[in-house]
């Protein structure tokens, strides 16, 4: 069970993702991580040079800004709404940067909750192709898809002939924060780079956690469990939905999203992020800066909403209530 197992991951392991995925995708196309974070410090090593510009949705997930300066790179915004990123925008960007990458999470997108629209989806994919670049897929949250969510869309990746899409999914959010169990998946040259990447950075996945996390999704309870999840998620979102609408409809709501932990409001004229997050936090509330999501000025104040880390629905109003509190406390 400790001997040094394949460096691209157990066989078994790899087929699994690959089938998630979908469409032509093969394991011999799946590369192990050891957690999403880390496959994408591998994807944008492997896409982009020190110095180089790389493409990102605006907002987005402050972890991947971060992966992005660490690797010495440039993060240029495109704005994202209710459908996901604009292609229109998106085709400028790449005509003045000349990125050869971009970032984004096409379903339940951190922290709007954007679902990329279906006639966006082919049309990124042909920017990107013409562009000469590379997709990278963040499909972070896909098994966290609540109950009352219509069918999900494919991961850009199965609807990929032209291994223009680098693919990262990930086991974390649907188990712990401790399991780094992730995968990358990419057709073509780009494929043994990412390998020639990771096998430097972090070598391989422990064999006993790859062995865990096939024990765990050949399990009868990983179905129970991600249903268990997905009704649980769908019960939460709506407590907190209805406590905003309830106690501060003052704050908008970009949308209330089928997928993922948590809620991305936009604050009134007047109401600063510093000063809201530093009166929730004395009424005992944690909040996120909507600043820490954008790459550079952003166009109006935000914060992010997790329901995510609460014991219960009770706990999720009695949070808002205070929120409302901290929010009079301000105005």
């Amino acid at each position: 069970a400790w001997g040094r197992p394949p460096l691209e991951g157990l066989p078994e392991l790899r087929e699994w993702f690959a089938r998630g995925i979908g469409g032509a995708v093969t394991a011999a196309e799946v590369l192990i991580a050891a957690g999403g974070q880390s496959a994408l410090a591998t994807a944008l090593r492997a896409l982009a040079p020190a110095g180089a510009p790389v493409l990102v949705e605006s907002p987005t997930y402050p972890g991947m800004l971060d992966l992005a300066r660490a690797a010495g790179l440039r993060p240029v915004p495109v704005p994202v709404d209710r459908d996901g990123v604009r292609p229109d925008l998106l085709a400028d960007a790449f005509r003045a940067t000349g990125a050869r990458a971009f970032v984004c999470q096409p379903l339940f997108q951190n922290p709007t909750g954007a679902v990329l629209a279906p006639d966006r989806r082919a049309e990124v994919l042909r920017i990107a192709r013409a562009s000469g670049a590379f997709v990278i897929e963040d499909d972070y949250v896909r098994r966290l898809a609540h109950a009352d969510a219509p069918p999900l869309p494919r991961p850009l990746a199965a609807d990929d002939p032209d291994g223009v899409v680098v693919h990262v999914g990930s086991l974390t959010k649907a188990t712990s924060p401790s399991f780094r169990v992730a995968a990358l998946a990419a057709r073509g040259p780009v494929l043994e780079r990412l390998r020639a990447i990771q096998v430097v950075d972090s070598f391989f996945v422990p064999r006993p956690l790859q062995e865990a996390a096939l024990e765990l999704v050949g399990s009868p309870a990983w179905p129970r469990h991600l249903r268990s999840l997905s009704a649980e998620l769908a019960v939460r979102r709506e407590a907190m939905a209805g406590a905003l609408a309830l106690h501060l409809p003052e704050l908008t709501v970009s949308h209330i999203p089928f997928g993922g932990f948590h809620l991305w409001l936009r604050l009134p004229e007047g109401i600063t992020e510093p000063a809201l997050i530093a009166a929730a936090l004395r009424a005992g509330v944690s909040v996120t800066p909507g600043r820490a999501y954008f790459s550079a000025e952003p166009p109006a104040a935000h914060i992010r909403l997790s329901f995510a880390a609460v014991a219960s629905t009770g706990e999720i109003a009695e949070g808002v209530r205070r929120l409302r509190a901290a929010y009079d406390e301000v105005r």
